[in-house]
């Protein structure tokens, strides 16, 4: 967003204005500004990802998982010169031998371009459990719209964003007017941002800045495993499209056992909503390991015989993304074989928004 010349300070919301100015900076809870990326309000927590009622319905590791921030997000507009960020994180370690600090409990800083998004800065944690950072020091002179992401494997108990005093400051304008469906993405630690460089890194959060749609991030590391509970609280939502990324996570004997009653789930739910089911990426050294290759291979025909069924049965509205295109050819896509690096979430998010965007 443009410079629209001197800002009345009076159109600062009264939640805005009467923020603590400590440091020399006004300091707004970014709840304020409207927490997105939560398919649920009636959470334990205001950072938690499922409902409190989900607590002993789900896997206890589904659970603990869903307390972690990945995909929840803030928006807001602002000509302040100066963005600064604290917050308060839930656990420790900040980061992991194969994932940054910045992933793990760092935060992101996006402004809108044109009719984009750009990277602006990264919250990097250096302490447990409080981080405060300036974020951007030095911006030019202007009013932008700015989303700020919150960690992707770690809890957040509080967030606040810090600006001059007397710079303007407001709620970003709702996507697409407010009518915009989220996309629900829910799947295993690579759908959570395993093993990014940083939250916006993500590939349901690239999607989500290049299909210019809200997201919803529903992975869940090592537990994307398509349990009848996790089919009936799916179904609760209301996306423009379900993204079902489970395979890494699942045999090939659990893909035959669980893909089609959680797909007739969700369809009894939303009869008309698109439902895209994803393959398992080839793991990158399985062209020299046999039981690699077996195991990737041997999930992917699984899936593609439950599609089959599927469609004779007469489900519609079912889309599938085939995995041998979804990381290239050349190995240089993941950490360890399995896990992206950026440039995996990169090829990953190529693969899908052309199977996205007319869906959305």
């Amino acid at each position: 967003m443009q410079d629209e010349g001197p800002q009345d300070l009076s159109r600062l919301d009264e939640n805005f204005a009467s923020a603590p100015v400590e440091d020399g900076l006004r300091w707004i809870d970014i709840r304020q500004f409207g927490l997105e990326g939560r398919g649920w309000t009636d959470t334990a927590h205001p950072y938690d990802r499922l409902p409190a009622r989900a607590e002993g319905l789900v896997p206890d590791p589904v659970w603990q998982l869903g307390r972690q921030s990945a995909g929840l997000r803030v928006r807001l507009v602002t000509d302040a010169t100066t963005i600064a960020a604290r917050w308060r994180v839930c656990s420790e370690p900040l980061g992991a031998p194969h994932m940054a600090a910045t992933c793990v409990s760092g935060l992101d800083l996006y402004v809108r371009d044109g009719g984009g998004w750009h990277w602006l800065a990264t919250g990097q944690p250096m302490e447990f459990p409080d981080n405060q950072v300036t974020l951007a020091p030095d911006l030019l002179p202007g009013k932008r719209e700015l989303m700020l992401y919150l960690p992707l494997y770690n809890g957040v108990e509080s967030a606040a964003v810090g600006v001059p005093p007397e710079a303007f400051v407001g709620r970003a304008p709702e996507p697409q007017g407010g009518n915009a469906r989220p996309i629900c993405f829910y799947g295993t630690s690579i759908v959570q941002g395993g093993c990014a460089s940083r939250p916006g890194m993500a590939y349901p959060a690239i999607l989500g800045r290049r299909l210019d749609r809200p997201f919803l991030n529903l992975g869940f590391s090592g537990n994307g495993r398509m349990e009848p509970a996790m089919a009936d609280l799916l179904a609760e939502l209301d996306p423009s499209v379900y993204v079902l990324d489970c395979l890494p996570n699942l045999q090939p004997d659990e893909v035959t056992e669980r893909v089609e009653p959680f797909v007739l789930t969700l369809r009894a739910g939303r009869p008309e909503t698109p439902i895209v089911l994803v393959e398992s990426m080839p793991y990158q050294d399985a062209a020299y390991r046999r039981e690699r290759h077996k195991r990737y291979t041997a999930a992917n025909a699984a899936l593609r015989e439950a599609l089959d069924r599927l469609r004779a049965d007469g489900i519609e509205h079912l889309h599938y993304v085939q995995g041998d295109g979804l990381l290239g050819t050349d190995g240089e896509a993941t950490v360890d074989g399995t896990h992206f690096t950026d440039l995996g979430f990169m090829r990953m998010a190529d693969a899908l928004e052309g199977v996205l965007r007319p869906l959305v």
